[in-house]
């Protein structure tokens, strides 16, 4: 996305064997930043935050999976900024966190206590740049999506992606609270809304309700609502 007229700065770091789009905004007029989604590779995140002459300033969390937080107390020990979100429906994610990073290979993953959980309708400030807090369930209870009105621009997590969806074949997932969350709750932020996903490319909630086989407008009026049976996590 385009930067230079934006009161944000963004740059994405995947992370993890999974991928996971952590990503990095600023405000740009104080350069107090936040990292959205610290999964692993905490000092390479960090040193990029050093090289572009940023300050730390929060850690921001969309939902509890392991590729998503691993690596939040680690930043948080190393900084000790603040860990904010997710909503709290997604304690139980986030202290299975170890037991996550044994199945996956990820041994250093650890366990965070959130410093302030969120709710739908809260908002985060960030410098001089406010972001408006969307509870999203359906792929985990308590996820939540962040958006900056005034750039357009939303850190999204694994609810949706570019031609996809959020995976539902998790405890406590659920599917038809999913297509809510995107349809109902996403969609009313406006199609020109840019959003970087949790993994993959970075897309446009009007070029997905055009073309997302699963939450398309077209998709969303036929019946049975197609499910994908992978995808990212």
């Amino acid at each position: 996305m385009t930067q230079s007229a934006l009161p944000i700065g963004v740059f994405v770091t995947p992370v993890t064997p999974l991928q996971q789009n952590c990503t990095t905004v600023w405000c740009v007029k104080t350069n107090k930043a936040a990292v959205i989604d610290p999964g692993g590779a905490v000092d390479q995140v960090l040193g990029e935050i050093a090289r572009r002459g940023l300050t730390l300033d929060q850690i921001w969390i969309t939902h509890g999976h392991l590729d998503h937080a691993g690596g939040a107390a680690e930043m948080k020990e190393k900084t000790g900024v603040p860990i904010i979100g997710p909503h709290e429906d997604d304690l139980f994610w986030i202290e299975g966190i170890p037991r996550q990073g044994q199945m996956y290979g990820l041994p250093e993953a650890r366990t965070f206590t959130s410093d302030r959980w969120l709710t739908d309708g809260d908002t985060v400030t960030l410098g001089e740049t406010t972001w408006e807090v969307v509870h999203t369930p359906g792929h985990t209870p308590g996820h939540v999506v962040f958006f900056n009105r005034e750039s357009g621009f939303a850190q999204v997590g694994d609810v949706i992606f570019q031609g996809s969806i959020g995976r539902t074949d998790f405890p406590r997932s659920d599917h038809n609270a999913l297509l809510h969350s995107i349809t109902h709750k996403l969609w009313a932020l406006g199609d020109g809304v840019t959003f970087v996903p949790g993994h993959g490319p970075i897309s446009t909630f009007g070029a997905e309700r055009q073309t997302n086989p699963y939450v398309s407008d077209r998709a969303m009026r036929s019946t049975p609502i197609a499910r994908p049976a992978t995808g990212p996590s």
